[in-house]
């Protein structure tokens, strides 16, 4: 059983490893998304004033 427990720690441990090596692309990634967000927000914005805002 201590063995079993071990393994599943190892696999946990791993696990996490892998997330927190892949964790700068995601926010990297995400901060993009954003700055992509916010720029369609404004596009959207400056050509809806004279419009129906759609």
């Amino acid at each position: 059983m201590a063995f079993l427990s071990f393994l599943v720690l190892l696999a946990i441990a791993y696990m996490l490893w892998r997330i927190m090596d892949q964790l700068p692309d995601v926010v990297f990634r995400l901060s993009e998304i954003q700055r992509d967000i916010a720029e369609l927000r404004r596009n959207q914005q400056s050509s809806g004033e004279g419009g129906s805002g759609y």
